[in-house]
Formats: structure tokens, sequence, C-alpha cells
């Protein structure tokens, strides 16, 4: 019984501290992951109060890493890294190697070796993916090439430090220490081999099985079958990974990842399982913040501040000089290494992986935690000084306007509707939009009919509308209208998503009953129709004809009638 109410209060305590602080932080326009760390120090055994269990912290936050590399996995496109890797790749190892040179001769001067030095240069080398996409997309650049580009780097980063996990065992040995000789040779050649048969297995086998798995849970119409099932699978393969091929589970998570991530249900496994991976990434980022001791902070003073020197001046310079030498704007080249100026959650895994091979002190780990606190801390600061800093140099590169990608949030395409629901209602109006040459893009929750749709040339999404993710992958963010016109499905969740997502969005919505129509227009719906108001000025049109009405009253009385029964929304007042 002590057990599970060392789990329930670990897990309730952890939860509640992270909401708060990521409130807190939120609030103050920080990024709530520096609110994560924070709890993780109130409930840590380094403060007073509360304090959460370690160890089942630390298990809660190995499910975490499973899944925060099975989304890396999942999000992870050959071709957008193709598009950049002129700039990407050479950067990426680039500011890696310099990263790491400074982490080493840090190692050095505190004493803690060689291998140590490795790790933790490692460590401050890679930036966070999920600070990273959250600033981008805060300050409306994800979608621009600079932010394609920042993007694409952070990928080669995420890929190198993916090997790197793999690799480290072999390097270092069970017990950290340095392998040499003809047992590095074996060790690698092991090492490479394992993975080799999992990528193998995974994807011969992974793509030719999980997409037949996936098919039929969908059918089932049951959204937690299909969550379920991608988590069955994310943490199946990542377990199967560690027991059968010896490999760590972060591996065969990321794998797990690329493979749903190649298949017709990504967007919907994205938009709808990996909400669990956020929670778990909440009590990942609160089991490091345990680990801080603030009593430590000052005794490491100058290797605290030479540590945050490198995240947040080292690093940006080295990237910053590569994107410039490049021959890219200066805009671009700043963008980048404001994005690149932090460490997070790849930083804790490779930390969590020196300590269980016995090569990386506490002390690091203390100091890779402050260094995250203050780099996520000052990362948005730094986004806000980019335009003021780019004018200030007074380069006439700085003042071109950056090239934005095809379909960015800064262009609207007139043409682009998106239809919600492909049912009568839904294909009609999609024949009446491509009969005038708009451009219909569905959205559907039926696997076969997106397959069939997509077969016929008709750009459509399959997962739930209500999902930002799923109606950023429609082009929401640059569309100029919706229509609501699935049956079933309540229309409110989903407008108010699509109206956050793009405030000029002019919304179409379908409603079965009259005193819905209101909510809706609450919702941000400039025109609703009720099935009770048509029906009814369908009757009272077809009696009024049958009466001799002209043309002329037959319009005045549907107005009439339509303004009684308030079927037809005026532009909303917040719209």
């Amino acid at each position: 019984m002590g057990h599970e109410l060392d789990l329930i209060l670990t897990l309730t305590g952890g939860l509640t501290a992270a909401l708060v602080l990521g409130l807190l932080t939120q609030s103050v326009r920080l990024s709530p992951i520096v609110g994560y760390l924070l709890a993780g120090v109130l409930v840590g055994p380094f403060t007073p109060g509360f304090v959460a269990h370690g160890a089942i912290a630390e298990q809660l936050a190995e499910v975490g890493v499973i899944l925060l590399m099975f989304g890396v996995g999942l999000h992870f496109h050959v071709r957008e890294l193709l598009a950049v890797r002129g700039v990407a790749v050479p950067g990426a190892l680039v500011q890696s190697a310099v990263a790491t040179g400074f982490g080493l001769l840090l190692a050095h001067f505190a004493g803690w070796g060689s291998a140590a030095g490795l790790v933790f240069g490692l460590a401050v080398s890679v930036a966070s993916t999920v600070v990273l996409l959250r600033m981008l997309a805060d300050t409306n650049t994800l979608q621009t090439r600079p932010g394609h580009i920042a993007v694409g780097w952070l990928v080669v980063e995420d890929v190198f430090t993916v090997f790197v996990l793999v690799l480290l065992p072999a390097l270092l040995g069970s017990k950290g220490e340095a392998v040499g000789g003809s047992t590095l040779i074996w060790s690698l050649g092991e090492a490479t081999l394992k993975v080799a048969g999992l990528v193998a297995f995974t994807f011969f086998v992974g793509q030719r099985l999980i997409p037949k798995l996936l098919e039929h849970v969908a059918r089932t119409r049951s959204r937690e079958l299909f969550t379920l099932s991608v988590l069955v699978l994310a943490l199946g393969i990542a377990v199967g990974a560690a027991l059968l091929f010896g490999v760590s589970m972060a591996l065969g998570a990321f794998l797990a990842g690329m493979v749903v991530g190649q298949s017709s249900f990504s967007s919907r496994a994205a938009s709808e399982a990996l909400p669990m991976r956020d929670a778990f990434a909440v009590l990942f980022f609160v089991s490091m913040g345990m680990l801080f001791d603030p009593a430590r902070l000052m005794s490491d003073i100058r290797l605290t501040l030479a540590t945050i020197a490198i995240v947040v001046v080292a690093k940006p310079l080295a990237a910053l000089a590569v994107v410039l030498l490049l021959r890219k704007p200066l805009r671009t080249a700043l963008l980048v290494a404001v994005a690149l100026a932090q460490i997070g959650e790849f930083s804790f895994i490779l930390a969590a992986m020196g300590r269980q091979l016995g090569v990386l002190p506490e002390s690091a780990t203390q100091l890779l935690v402050v260094a995250s606190i203050v780099s996520i801390t000052l990362n948005p600061l730094l986004f806000r000084a980019i335009e003021p800093l780019a004018r200030f140099l007074g380069s006439q590169r700085a003042h071109r306007p950056e090239p934005r990608e095809p379909g960015g949030p800064a262009q609207t395409d007139a043409r682009r509707t998106i239809v919600i629901g492909y049912g009568p209602v839904g294909r009609t109006l999609t024949e009446l939009l491509r009969e005038h040459q708009l451009v219909p893009v569905i959205v559907e929750l039926n696997h076969e009919t997106v397959k069939a749709l997509t077969e016929q040339g008709i750009e459509a999404v399959y997962g739930d509308a209500s999902q930002s993710e799923i109606l950023l992958l429609a082009g929401v963010e640059r569309a100029r209208s919706l229509i609501f016109a699935a049956s079933g499905t309540p229309p409110e969740a989903v407008i108010r998503v699509a109206k956050e997502l793009n405030p000029a969005l002019l919304v179409l919505a379908r409603a079965s009953y009259l005193h819905e129509a209101e909510q809706l227009r609450d919702a941000g719906a400039h025109v609703v129709v009720t099935a009770e108001a048509e029906v009814a000025l369908a009757m009272a049109e077809r009696l009024l004809r049958d009466l001799g009405a002209t043309g002329e009253q037959l319009d005045r009385e549907r107005d009439r009638v339509r303004a009684a029964l308030g079927s037809a929304a005026a532009p909303a007042a917040h719209g």
C-alpha cells in the first residue's frame, strides 16, 4: 500500500506543482518548461516541504523519454531535412563540435575526466526541440525559410544524439571506462550490428504490420482504442529494442515513430496519442529539476557561469558564423542562432545516460539544470531582440524581407477552403467548390474516405478536426474559410481552435437545432445554418409557391423567416 501511495503522491504532487509554476511562467511570457523544472526543485529532496519519491519519478520520466523520442521520430521527415541540408547539416555538425569542445575544456578544468567531458559537451550542444518549436510558433516564423532551417538544424542534432545514445555504452563500456584497441572495434561493430538489425526489423516488418494494425483499429472508429494502439506500439517497440537487440529504448521509440510517421495515420497519431507524451514529458522535466541542489549553486559559481556562457553565447555565435559564411541573410542567421541558444530534454537524456554509465558526476547534472532554466528563460527575450539587433547592426541585408516558404502564415490563399466532414453535405459542397475553381481540403475521421479522396487528387487529412495539429496540417493558417459540414460532431470546439490559429478565418457551420446557433456564433462562426430552420423555410416556401407568390414575395418571406428563426448569423462581433 505504501508503494501505491508514493506513486499517487509523486504523480499528484509533481503534476500539481508543474501546473501552478507552469501557469506562472506562462503568464510572464516564459516557457512553461521553466516552470516544470522549478516544480522539480520545489518537490525535490533539497528544498523543504513535500518531497516526491525520486525513484518513482525517475521511472515515470523513462516513459516520458520513450514518448518524447517517439514524437521526434513521428515528425522526422527526410524531405524537409533535404530541403535545407546545405545549411542545416554543416551548421549542426560545426556548432555541435564547438559546443562539445568547450564542454571538454570545462570538464578538464573541473577535473572530471575526458569521458565526462565528452558526455557533458554533447549535452550542452543539443537544443530543446520543444522550446524551439514553441518559440518559432509563437513568433510566426515556423513556416518561414529561417524557421525551416532552424528545424532542419535541430533534426540533424536530434538524429546525431540518437546515435550517440546508442554508441556511448559501446565507447565507454558498462562501467564508464573508456574502451580501447580491439575491444573498442568489437564493441562498435557489435553495436552497429544490433542497430542495423533493429532498423531492418522495424522498417521491413514494421512497415508491413504497423499500418495494417492501425487500419484495423481505425475501422472501429474508437478514439480510445486508436490512442491505446499508438502507445502500445511506442512502448512495445522501445522495450523490444532493449530486450531483443540490447540497444536503448530511446532508439526503438524513435524508429517506431518514424514508421508510424511514414504511414497515412501519422496526423491522427500526432494529434490524439501525443498529448499523453506531453503529460509524461512534464514529469521528465520535473524529475530533472528534482536533481538540482540550490545549496551547491554558489560553490560551483564559476562552472555554472561557464556552462551558461557555452549555451547562450558560444553556441549561438558558432551558429551565427556558419549561417553568415554560407551567405544567408543576417536575420536568418540571428534567428537560427537565437533558436539554438538553449538546452532541454535531449541534454537531460544524455546526462541520464552519463550517470547510468558512471562517468558524469552529480555536479555536472546540477550545471545542466541551471543552464537549462536560465537559457529557456532568456530565449523569449532573445527572440524579441532579433529585429532591433538586426537594425542596430545596420546591414542592408537585415532589411530585406525573408523569403517565405509557399503556404507560410503570411500568405492567405483566397481559394483554400477547409471542409470538415465528407458526408452528403460535405461531398456536395466539395463538388461546388471545385466547380468554381476553389481548393477544398477535407478533414475526415474515416480513413478509407481519406484514402479514396487522396487517390482522386483531392487534398484530405485524416484525424479529429478539434485537434490543432490536424487543422495545421490542413493549412488553416493560410485558408480563407472553413465549412463545418460534419454531422453528429460538436462543432464548437473545432471553431474555437480554428479561430485561435487564424482569427481572420471565415467560418460557416451547420447545427441540428436552433438553440445551438448562438453558441456557435459565440465560438466564432460567421454563418450558422440549422436543420430546424431550413426545414421550416423549405415548407413555407413550397406553400407560398402553391398559393401563387411572386419571386419578390418569396425572397422577402425567405429573409423574414430566416431572421425570425435565427438560421443565418451576421458577422460575429469578435470576428
